[in-house]
């Protein structure tokens, strides 16, 4: 395993499961545009997962399940996330993002990936399933459909980044955290802080991903927040899963933002589609890890 720090945390985790530390090591791919597209990439030999992580969240938050899957993955960071560029132009519906991704699987791997996305990750796989089949074996979208209204249920998120942009101490942020209800134990809440923030060079803390930077200035308007929080949602997401020829499973946190009408929409629209309901939060990949990854290992995902 890489000396780098951020991969410091493994270990425990690891040992925790009962799993051995994989090899791990983060990659770096530069875009026609310049930008950079950053990723991890967990295990010997050539992936056959790829992993894309929800808005505000970075490749790490898919650790505990790379972990649990105990094979060569792929966690992509999306664009104006974790070691990413952000975009200058703010736009990061899944259909801008999808190209970024298909250019790192033709890149990264040398087959068809079980790709899996979850929240605004799903929203980009399903992009990227639609554009580009040759790439995608199968696909597992987590707790996402298009149209939802995720405005309703993040107010504590939205106090969350109401506050700063920039810290004197990750622990400041910490307590903020905690204080608002979000994270686990203190470790775990410690630990996600510093896989999603940076040290700028005047000293200060941020975050690494670019829409608590948006956020600030948006959340100040419930109309603003509203139309940022559904656009990207609705940029032609239902043609992207209606063109998806792969296998396609929903997964559906019971305590997320999917709701079993939602689900039902889904399978009307695309009658293929199979629907798995995990009790998770939104982000299954940390609060149902173990339930998701044998999901993801199954070899034989319903058609």
């Amino acid at each position: 395993m890489t000396d780098n720090g951020e991969f410091h945390y493994l270990p425990l985790q690891a040992e925790k499961l009962s799993v051995p530390v994989p090899r791990v090591e983060r990659v770096t791919l530069t875009l026609a545009d310049g930008r950079e597209l950053s990723a991890l990439r967990y295990g010997e030999g050539d992936p056959e997962v790829t992993l894309l992580h929800g808005a505000g969240l970075n490749a790490h938050t898919w650790d505990t399940t790379a972990l649990l899957l105990g094979q060569p993955v792929l966690a992509i960071d999306l664009a104006g996330h974790g070691d990413s560029s952000w975009r200058t132009d703010a736009d990061y519906s899944g259909r801008t993002l999808a190209p970024d991704v298909a250019q790192a699987l033709r890149e990264w791997t040398n087959r068809p990936q079980i790709l899996v996305g979850q929240s605004l990750g799903g929203l980009t796989a399903a992009a990227v399933a639609a554009a580009h089949p040759e790439l995608v074996d199968e696909l597992i979208i987590v707790d996402i459909t298009p149209g939802i209204d995720t405005s309703a249920g993040p107010s504590a998120l939205r106090a969350f980044y109401e506050g700063p942009t920039d810290f004197a101490t990750r622990d400041e942020l910490v307590e903020r955290a905690m204080s608002l209800g979000f994270g686990g134990s203190r470790p775990e809440t410690e630990r996600g802080v510093f896989l999603n923030t940076r040290v700028r060079p005047d000293g200060r803390i941020e975050w690494k991903h670019h829409f608590a930077h948006l956020a600030a200035a948006v959340l100040d308007s419930d109309a603003a927040h509203e139309a940022t929080s559904r656009s990207g949602l609705h940029a032609g997401g239902w043609d992207d899963l209606a063109a998806v020829t792969a296998p396609l499973t929903l997964v559906r946190a019971t305590r997320g933002f999917v709701s079993a009408a939602d689900a039902d929409e889904l399978q009307r629209r695309v009658p293929a589609a199979h629907v798995v309901a995990l009790d998770a939060t939104h982000n299954v990949q940390e609060t149902a890890p173990a339930a998701l990854a044998e999901l993801i290992s199954a070899a034989d995902l319903p058609v």
